[in-house]
């Protein structure tokens, strides 16, 4: 499996069978605040974890990829994808509604990409997040999690790899923090001058690692 940090909440989930996209931005929206660029790379599977601008920017990728924004179970030729209803604030969505956690499975990897997860999730969804393989965690804060209540997730999850995401960058107008005030004090960090790392199951760490990956669309 390779997975490729494009930007924000943007990653490309790459197996033998589909191309899955995560959470696509629309570049330039927010009055130009996100920043990066198009996204280019043609897919099958699109996951939207909420229907905010910087999430749910489906319009404008190539293609016909299926789309899947709600929390059915569903297979894919050997990939199983499972949304978990979670919210995207501490108000139980008051603020700024519900999001989906979607878990994807493939090649005897599991995935969690968190959206714009808001709060410590319920012991029920903690429970279905417990040992994933690869976390893809918002550490920014303001709209998402703060880097403090990624720490205590991860701790909860257990991952084997954890790929940081919305942060503030070059490319990004948002006034959250930047992902080195979620590192500070981490052991185990690994930041890699590229935008893509291969993970096989049988490689995959004995003790949680950071992963920094680059974003490919600056």
């Amino acid at each position: 499996m390779k997975v490729k940090f494009l930007g924000h909440a943007c990653f490309l989930i790459e197996t033998q069978n589909k191309k899955i996209l995560t959470d696509p931005y629309e570049p330039q929206s927010y009055g130009g605040a996100v920043a990066y660029t198009p996204i280019e790379e043609s897919v099958d599977i699109v996951t939207v974890s909420h229907s905010h601008a910087d999430h749910s920017g489906t319009s404008s990728l190539k293609g016909n990829p299926i789309i899947k924004d709600t929390e059915k179970e569903e297979n894919f030729e050997g990939i199983k994808i499972k949304g978990l209803k979670s919210f995207h604030d501490e108000k139980g969505g008051l603020l700024r509604g519900q999001n989906i956690i979607f878990v994807i499975e493939s090649e005897g990897l599991k995935v969690a990409h968190l959206g714009d997860l808001g709060t410590i999730p319920s012991q029920d969804i903690l429970d279905e997040l417990k040992n994933v393989d690869i976390l893809l965690i918002p550490v920014g804060g303001v709209f998402t999690i703060d880097y403090k209540k990624a720490t205590q997730l991860i701790d909860l999850i257990n991952p084997k790899i954890v790929i940081p995401m919305h942060y503030k960058t070059e490319r990004l107008g948002f006034d959250i923090d930047r992902v080195d005030k979620f590192l500070e004090g981490k052991e185990n960090v690994v930041k890699k001058e590229t935008s893509e790392i291969e993970i096989k199951k049988e490689n995959l760490p004995s003790k949680t690692q950071i992963v920094v990956l680059k974003p490919a669309n600056v």
